[in-house]
């Protein structure tokens, strides 16, 4: 866990969420699902003028209500409250009821009309021989509004069918036009500037995006009935404008690193010109070398601060600019310069760095292998060993601080290669072993599949040791934020090999004398061509894991 005293933004508690439900009524047409959605007042206190689904607070009376409602049986206490709140929700508003007749019919415009929607909902439904049909009822997401805002909820968004015979009519106090919309027709509009909609509601429309019918949806709720995905998004800044993010994209964690109780104050423009603050000990510098094989650059990071100078982790390429930028970041009082391998966007700055330095701090690492190509020759000051910590030290104003920095040999995507744990922070430094949105490459002789894959092991084992909750990759921004997804994503990282791995050997397999071009073409179908000279490089690391573990003759 970061130390409170390493974050750069004061401690503010969030506002509460309070508990709310709101539900998706679909159908199905011709052109494809629809969703219902309503415009809210332009007075709301909340998103006024976006269009919306049908929902709102949770109240005491829909949880003392289960014995008016059909539940399944699966369905949770919790759940069966949240969907008679959002049927409560869909008839106060809409005038849309979720209901059955005695006979098990679905109520029609008649009982509708003998309803008062100001009146107790589910005891006049009770009294007209009505039982909400809370069983018709799914969870499809749970979304907790963002850390940042004043007014927060807490909403599960539910999924229903609308039912047959039944028109939508506003209420016209809170929610206004009724229209019955595709998704991808609402999105379209929205990016047009004509229906406004708000963040949540965006990733739920793109999310119905893959499913073609009512049946698909329901179907894929029913199987956990639990929600397909939880959210409390978090919020930065990108060409000067807010920019919201949930947990699945790639600034994510970044954000709950630097600004972990929703301060929108952190940039996630890729620029090489200023190094970023991630934490008072810890800043990056993005070297100017972007491509397809760096993504926005190579990340050089200094770990420390003035009371206890400064390790460089990667100065990256020779680049005399970058490595000035390095040097004035860290007041030239840089103690280490270490390198988690020695590619060419890695090591090469790390002897004209040394020598902007006075006293001279010492390069680290460990030597190339003779495997390695003849660009990436590499020789350290001082081998680290495995195991080895490294510490800055030093005292100020508020104490004595310690940056403690221990060495793994994590072989596979070159010999060479290690990791970094900052101890006192759980931060993992992970090169180019783990990199952000996209997978690393193997290149033999050099990289090595097996010692790649039992690297991503001993750094799962390590992160639940050391409790690490981010990790820094050496290519895109900071991975983590919440409950163990440090670990998560090295298991997705290995799951994604070993499954690229099996299509390998099916490819093998249907083409048994083929050469690598072939099995690349089945095996990487899937990776747009102009990719694939790359892709050949791991393609190749993966067919000698494949032909060392196959059976002798």
């Amino acid at each position: 866990m970061v130390r409170p005293s390493q974050l750069l933004h004061p401690r503010r508690e969030p506002v509460a969420a309070r508990p709310a439900a709101t539900v998706l009524l679909l159908r199905d047409t011709d052109a494809g699902v629809q969703v219902l959605m309503t415009r809210r007042s332009m007075s709301a206190s909340f998103a006024p003028g976006a269009y919306v689904f049908p929902g709102g607070g949770v109240d005491a009376a829909d949880a003392a209500s289960h014995a008016h409602a059909r539940r399944r049986a699966m369905q949770s206490d919790l759940h069966l409250t949240q969907a008679i709140a959002a049927i409560r929700e869909s008839f106060e508003e809409l005038g849309v009821l979720l209901a059955r007749r005695a006979d098990g019919t679905h109520a029609n415009s008649g009982d509708i009309a003998a309803l008062d929607r100001g009146a107790p909902f589910a005891e006049q439904c009770a009294a007209k021989g009505l039982t909400l049909a809370a069983d018709e009822v799914f969870v499809l997401a749970r979304w907790i509004t963002d850390r940042d805002l004043p007014r927060r909820f807490d909403v599960p968004f539910l999924v229903a069918r609308m039912p047959p015979g039944q028109t939508p009519v506003a209420d016209e106090s809170e929610q206004f036009e009724p229209v019955w919309i595709r998704p991808q027709d609402a999105l379209a509009r929205h990016r047009e500037g004509t229906f406004f909609i708000i963040f949540p509601t965006i990733r739920t429309l793109q999310r119905l995006l893959d499913h073609a019918t009512v049946d698909g949806v329901l179907q894929a709720c029913a199987a956990t009935e639990q929600p397909l995905w939880i959210s409390c998004p978090r919020a930065g800044l990108l060409a000067g404008r807010e920019a919201r993010y949930m947990e699945h994209e790639l600034p994510y964690g970044e954000l709950a690193l630097v600004c972990p109780d929703g301060q929108i104050a952190h940039a996630l423009d890729w620029q090489s010109e200023q190094p970023v603050p991630l934490l008072k000990n810890l800043l990056r510098l993005t070297a100017p070398n972007p491509g397809a094989m760096t993504g926005p650059g190579t990340n050089s990071y200094l770990v420390g601060d003035p009371a206890t100078g400064y390790a460089v982790i990667d100065p990256g390429p020779a680049d005399p600019e970058h490595l000035e930028k390095l040097w004035r970041a860290a007041g030239g009082d840089i103690r280490m310069i270490v390198c988690t391998h020695s590619h060419p966007d890695h090591s090469p700055g790390a002897v004209p760095l040394q020598a902007r330095c006075s006293p001279r701090p010492p390069i680290l690492g460990l030597p190339s292998a003779p495997t390695a190509r003849s660009h990436s020759y590499f020789v350290p000051d001082r081998s680290l060993k495995e195991g080895e910590r490294l510490s800055l030290s030093g005292l100020d104003r508020d104490g004595n601080w310690t940056h403690t920095l221990q060495v793994m040999h994590t072989p596979g995507h070159a010999a060479n290669h290690v990791c970094l744990m900052l101890l006192e922070d759980g931060l993992l430094f992970s090169g180019d072993h783990i990199l952000s949105g996209s997978t690393t490459v193997v290149d033999p002789p050099d990289g090595d599949m097996s010692q790649y894959l039992a690297s991503l092991d001993r750094l799962s084992a390590a992160c639940k040791e050391h409790h690490i909750e981010f990790i820094l990759p050496a290519h895109g921004h900071a991975m983590g934020g919440f409950d163990g997804e440090a670990l998560a994503a090295i298991a997705r990282l290995k799951d994604h090999r070993l499954r690229r791995e099996a299509r390998i050997v099916q490819a093998m397999q249907a083409q048994p004398d083929g050469t690598l071009d072939d099995w690349l073409s089945r095996a990487y179908d899937d990776v747009p061509e102009r990719m694939w000279p790359v892709a050949k490089r791991s393609l190749m690391a993966h067919v000698a894991r494949i032909t060392s573990a196959a059976p002798g003759p």
